[in-house]
């Protein structure tokens, strides 16, 4: 049978989780505290972090950045189609949150397993190399 248990010794796990689980607080729970505070891991930690962590802080912090300029795209686009009151507002908000939204989150769980079990993780498509 295989072991399944994490090694609590992987360099720079701690940092990579803790920087994962704040890029999915920044989208789900406390958007903007939660970019504020990745923005301030990624500055602590940045030079000295295990690579492991800082490939996991370039991708979250990358990642965060991407969120907001779809979100700002976003309602760039809803000002264009008529405003807040057009009847389009609701197919942009509902396309956004189906398709850019729950993408970053579900690649943001996926990116959080990868900490967990102390592997690196690169976001599809918005990732840095």
């Amino acid at each position: 049978m295989e072991d399944l248990t994490t090694d609590p010794e992987i360099p720079g796990r701690e940092i990579a989780v803790a920087a994962e689980a704040l890029y999915l607080a920044n989208l789900m729970l406390i958007p903007g505290l939660g970019f504020v505070a990745l923005l301030v891991l990624w500055w602590q930690q940045r030079r000295k972090a295990p690579a492991l962590a800082r490939g996991h802080l370039r991708q979250t912090l990358a990642a965060s950045v991407w969120a907001g300029v779809l979100l700002v795209l976003a309602n760039g686009l809803i000002l264009l189609a008529g405003g807040y009151g057009a009847a389009s507002t609701w197919v942009v908000v509902i396309l956004y949150f189906t398709v850019c939204h729950s993408t970053l989150i579900f690649c943001g769980a996926i990116g959080l397993a990868r900490a967990l079990a102390g592997k690196p993780f690169r976001f599809p498509l918005i990732g840095p190399r």
